[in-house]
């Protein structure tokens, strides 16, 4: 998963962040309290990932990007971050887009699951437009605004038990992409 986020957030992307080893991207966020949800292929490689950071501690639209944000920041005990949603580059076209799904359906299920009422994030505006069309409540925290040299938007997404049904009319929700192992969290193939 550390591999990947370096070959999408630091080769592809050209994101300024911190490489461990040469190899693995890791930053100030990857600590005990952030929540890892990994699609793997049948041979337990990474397909899909995200990291998700607790609201009401340190997380990246608190701490770096508060001012993408026209009212208080979510930082609530029942909202988490999404946060480094990477796609295995090396898949097709079509396997991205079936990761994406599965992944973003893992999310769904992993909110019902725990009592998580919904989640923030920080997207560029192509990004908030495509999450914003897959159905389920989603709106934005503030304008878009230029930061650094990209622009960048916050968000919120709402979820409750009508978000699967939401996702599914518009074609997104895979039904059992989730389930907890061995003491973490993680996904199926």
């Amino acid at each position: 998963m550390f591999s990947a986020r370096k070959r999408v957030f630091v080769d592809l992307l050209k994101w300024d962040v911190p490489v461990l080893a040469g190899a693995y991207e890791l930053d100030q966020f990857d600590s005990p309290d952030a929540t890892y949800l990994v699609l793997t292929d049948e041979e337990g490689g990474h397909r899909a990932s995200t990291r998700l950071l607790r609201t009401d501690g340190p997380h990246i639209l608190g701490d770096l990007f508060p001012m993408l944000c026209s009212e208080p920041i979510p930082g609530r005990t029942d909202y988490q971050e999404i946060t480094r949603f990477c796609i295995e580059p090396t898949l097709t076209r079509n396997e991205r887009r079936i990761a994406r799904n599965q992944l973003v359906s893992a999310l769904v299920d992993h909110a019902l699951e725990t009592g998580l009422a919904g989640y923030t994030a920080v997207a560029g505006p192509g990004w908030y437009r495509q999450i914003a069309a897959f159905g389920w409540d989603c709106r934005p925290l503030g304008d878009e605004q230029v930061v650094g040299h990209e622009m960048l938007i916050a968000l919120q997404i709402d979820i409750g038990p009508e978000t699967p049904s939401q996702l599914e009319s518009s074609g997104i929700y895979t039904p059992g992409a989730y389930r907890i192992g061995a003491g973490n969290r993680e996904l199926v193939s």
